[in-house]
């Protein structure tokens, strides 16, 4: 309206204004003046009251921005209770969460394990019924627990559990029981159906756990079908071993000290029955008879005795009882892991349950050794079967499978007594040989000494594996007996040389036989070793006696002599050293060419003959060195003879081309 009235536009411009072309009527254009002009009017006079009061433009600001402020702070810490509120409850939540899972999961395993499928047993022989029933186990053992808890679903399901637990124990029966029937029909490897057994020993386990009585019909007809079959087995493989024993075994007379009947024998035998094709002297002698202990041969297959018989093949006794007793460790120790693993025993419950098998076996064998050792006069073959238990025994100690060890020490009592009996029987007859009633006298090796060294060889080779004091003790004592044998014999020959070369030879030879088996540190070495080089040197002093013993003798009289200080003694013994010198120069060549000959005819070994013939020129040399030395003291030294001894080097070197080479 101001501007209405104050300002006037200019008429060129600013049309004038018709009120009558604004379409509005007076009344109204003056009440709108009048409004606008009111509200400036209240405005004015606000500013002026703010101004009277003196309240700054500033100060009303802040006052606003505080409040709005306050305004926020309200609100933030509501938020902050309501994120709380808000935290408590998810913790409950999570906790409801983890108890409602702690619960499901329990459940969950519980009504699994209530949940019994009435067609879970299949047939046996698929691979689905091992499955089913470590199933069926592990539910009747849940249900067992939960009967003692007195859950109220157990009572659900233990008709069903029930039904199917006979059901299983009735598969299994008539499973396992066809396989111990299979093992009775002829000609089955039962290994084969064991091995099958063993793969389902969990079907045992599961008699065991839930149907003793099934499972004790099962055990005892096991034992009772094996019982038979290893009795029927080793009964008729031991009698068929029998027959491809040797026919010539050896008597109560086939001693040591019994005089050597074969050639009686043979001609007596060549007129009226077929010869005797035993000798004596190989029962006391080793050969290759104790291969039979070499590792090789020890744990080599066993012997077929139809095929042995087809072959027209003979054996010693030690090997049909090294191949039987084989056959019995490795069919023993096979038995005794089987029952161990399938019928889960251990200790003295697994060796009772495999006597229960095997001790029909064992005693028939017991009984079958008793027989033939009580007749046996064998020792070689008695302490063969020894070393053969004491190896087997090693072995199964290794494998350790102490099933055997009783059988084995119940063996070893029954065939040490006897080896001792017959090794005291012969000692004895040795002692009570009389040489008068042995036949003709030879210097040669006698045969009950040869007996001896083969027998005391094999013997000692074969105890230094295993060492027994007791047959040491035994050895020791025949030992003895021989060596007394020995000297009665050559107190038969007349002469003390032919007496020498009879001990001589018999020493060496016992003495060669030893030394091939025995160490040579034994007592059996030892002790003929220093009586063979006590008989050789009396054997060269006896020797060289006859053609040299006037200057042997001169010579330790004058050592004598010249110890004492009394050479001069012998001053007037210049006929005497006269003949001496000049009788050994003209003979001593011829002397020693006869010394030679005589000893190589006397003695059967030659190198022990050569030994004896350069030990006796040695020792002649030294006692001419001893002459020389004696002629050359001041008693002797004017005597002229001396110029006509032979050079000592001379000497040695012709001696030299005496001893003889071979």
């Amino acid at each position: 309206m101001a501007y209405l009235q104050d300002e006037k536009p200019d008429a060129d411009i600013v049309p004038a204004l018709n009120l009558g072309d604004l379409d509005i009527t007076t009344d109204e254009f003056i009440l709108d003046e009048v409004d606008i002009h009111i509200q400036a009017n209240l405005e004015d006079e606000l500013v002026k009251e703010a101004l009277k009061t003196g309240v700054d433009l500033r100060q009303y600001s802040k006052q606003r921005m505080e409040e709005m402020l306050s305004s926020f702070q309200s609100d933030l810490s509501s938020i902050s209770s309501e994120i709380q509120t808000l935290q408590q409850q998810s913790v409950s939540m999570s906790v409801r969460l983890k108890n409602r899972q702690a619960v499901r999961s329990q459940l969950s395993q519980l009504v699994d394990e209530l949940v019994v499928p009435s067609t879970m047993i299949s047939p046996v022989t698929e691979q689905e019924f091992l499955e089913q029933l470590h199933e069926l186990n592990n539910k009747i053992n849940f249900a067992k627990e939960l009967s003692f808890r007195e859950t109220l679903a157990c009572a659900d399901i233990q008709d069903i559990v029930d039904r199917l637990k006979i059901k299983a124990v009735s598969k299994i029966r008539e499973f396992i029981l066809q396989k111990i029937y299979s093992f009775r029909k002829p000609m089955t490897n039962y290994q084969i159906p064991q091995n099958t057994l063993l793969k389902y020993r969990f079907f045992y386990q599961f008699l065991l756990a839930n149907e003793r009585t099934v499972a004790k019909e099962i055990r005892d007809e096991y034992v009772d079908t094996m019982s038979k079959i290893y009795y029927s087995y080793f009964k008729s493989y031991s009698s068929r071993l029998l027959k491809v024993q040797y026919e010539d075994v050896a008597d109560k007379d086939d001693l040591m000290g019994v005089e050597d009947t074969a050639k009686k024998d043979i001609l007596y035998s060549g007129f009226f029955s077929k010869p005797s094709l035993k000798s004596r002297n190989t029962i006391f002698t080793l050969g290759q008879r104790g291969a039979v202990l070499s590792p090789a041969e020890l744990e080599a297959p066993i012997l077929i005795p139809h095929a042995a018989q087809r072959g027209d093949c003979r054996y010693p006794y030690e090997t049909l009882f090294r191949s039987q007793h084989y056959a019995l460790l490795d069919n023993g120790c096979r038995e005794y892991l089987f029952l161990s693993d399938f019928f889960m025993v251990a200790g003295n419950s697994a060796l009772d349950l495999f006597n229960s098998v095997m001790g029909k076996t064992l005693s028939m064998f017991l009984k079958n050794m008793l027989t033939y050792v009580s007749d046996c006069y064998d020792s070689i073959a008695i302490f063969l079967c020894i070393h053969i238990i004491l190896r087997f025994k090693a072995i199964t100690a290794k494998r350790n499978i102490p099933a055997l060890d009783k059988y084995w020490e119940a063996v070893l009592e029954m065939l040490w007594p006897r080896f001792e009996l017959i090794l005291e029987m012969n000692i004895q007859s040795i002692r009570n040989t009389d040489p008068q009633k042995l036949g003709v006298l030879d210097t040669r090796p006698h045969y009950i000494t040869r007996r001896y060294a083969e027998f005391s060889s094999a013997i000692v080779s074969i105890n230094q594996t295993f060492p027994n004091e007791r047959t040491n003790t035994l050895l020791g004592q025949l030992q003895i007996e021989v060596e007394n044998f020995v000297l009665k014999m050559a107190a038969e020959f007349p002469s003390r040389k032919d007496q020498l070369i009879f001990l001589i030879n018999n020493y060496d030879m016992m003495l060669g036989v030893l030394m091939e088996r025995a160490a040579d540190d034994s007592k059996e070495v030892e002790g003929f070793q220093q009586l063979l080089r006590a008989r050789t040197q009396e054997f060269i002093e006896e020797i060289l006696a006859p053609p040299f013993g006037g200057m042997i003798t001169f010579v330790k009289d004058s050592e004598a002599l010249m110890e004492k200080g009394q050479l001069d003694k012998l001053r007037n013994d210049e006929v005497r050293i006269t003949q001496l010198v000049r009788g050994f120069s003209s003979t001593w060549k011829q002397s020693v060419e006869a010394l030679s000959q005589d000893v190589m005819r006397s003695f059967t070994n030659f190198k022990n003959g050569t030994s004896i013939i350069q030990g006796a020129l040695t020792q002649l040399i030294q006692y001419y060195h001893g002459f020389h030395k004696v002629l050359s003291q001041p008693t002797f030294r004017s005597l002229a003879v001396r110029s006509e001894l032979i050079n000592l080097h001379h000497l040695m070197v012709e001696v030299k081309k005496h001893k003889p080479n071979f």
